[in-house]
């Protein structure tokens, strides 16, 4: 690594120094805010961001107020489209294309998952890539895989500006990838390319993930299985950035790595919550931002 741990930093009870995500993201939201306030000074409006819910999933409805109401204080203009569960498909994609031709929305969201019997990815594909602020869109994760990113999927883009925050240096590391999902997996692996790292990505095929993650320099853990991957198999001085966020029977929250063991060997690590979290709607205000900007320029 080539940013070395300070002492101020603060530390993990294991040692590692925890890579703060709630602090950060606050600093991005701070960037956005004067972004956004720049933008409407110009074109006499706010950026717009269109949040789609369909059904009352629990835990979707808490993301999304939180993504409203983080929206609303960056000074971006918050449309919310709640839709019943019983909403039918084509419904739903009659939604997307009139979000699509609607002036003052620079950005859609649509929130998963989706209820049974609607096809994810139809309804993700309509969405016009050019105000795809997940960057979910085939068109912007083939950018980024052509190294030309536009619109970049939030939670790795996520993991990008956490790890520029803090100094490290991810170039010539051995970055091993834990999960291979279109939502964080796939697109992190591109990011670590294109931040040129020497990529391994494990999945269900993967014949022995313990060897893949015992030799990783810097560590994504993105399955969705609480303690997924003991903390034993962390590399001492790695840097662990755990994006799963799974609740015990107990209600705790906790990620896909185990924690208490992984903090003693790494050298940095994201908690669980306040890491990888507040970076993801950070950045999701920030493509909204950069989607406004670039529609902006189309037009000018």
């Amino acid at each position: 690594m080539s940013a070395s741990p300070k002492e101020t930093l603060p530390r993990a009870p294991g040692g590692a120094i925890l890579l703060d995500g709630k602090a950060v993201a606050a600093r991005v939201r701070a960037q956005v805010a004067e972004r956004a306030a720049e933008f409407a000074a110009r074109h006499g409006r706010a950026p717009g961001l269109a949040v789609v819910q369909v059904g009352e999933d629990p835990a979707s409805s808490v993301y999304v107020r939180n993504k409203r109401k983080s929206s609303v204080e960056a000074g971006i203009v918050s449309f919310a489209h709640d839709l019943p569960a019983s909403t039918p498909e084509p419904e739903i994609l009659a939604l997307v294309h009139a979000l699509n031709h609607d002036e003052r929305v620079d950005g859609i969201l649509i929130q998963l998952p989706l209820p049974k019997g609607v096809n994810a990815d139809r309804v993700m594909d309509a969405v016009d890539p050019a105000k795809d602020v997940d960057g979910f869109h085939p068109l912007n994760t083939g950018l980024l895989a052509q190294k030309r990113p536009r619109l970049r999927p939030c939670t790795p883009y996520g993991v990008i500006k956490l790890a520029e925050a803090y100094g490290l240096a991810l170039t010539g590391l051995r970055a091993t990838v834990v999960g291979a999902s279109n939502i964080v997996g796939r697109p992190m692996a591109l990011e670590l390319l294109l931040a040129r790292s020497t990529v391994t990505v494990c999945h269900t095929g993967t014949r022995d993930l313990r060897a893949e993650v015992e030799r990783a320099e810097v560590l994504v853990a993105a399955v969705g299985k609480a303690g997924f991957i003991p903390g034993e198999w962390v590399r001492p001085g790695a840097a662990v950035f755990d994006v799963g966020i799974n609740r015990t029977a107990s209600g705790k929250l906790v990620g896909d790595v185990g924690f208490e063991r992984a903090a003693e060997r790494a050298a940095w690590i994201t908690p669980v919550p306040g890491g990888l979290g507040p970076m993801t709607i950070a950045m999701l205000l920030s493509n909204t931002v950069d989607a406004a900007s670039l529609r902006a320029g189309r037009r000018e």
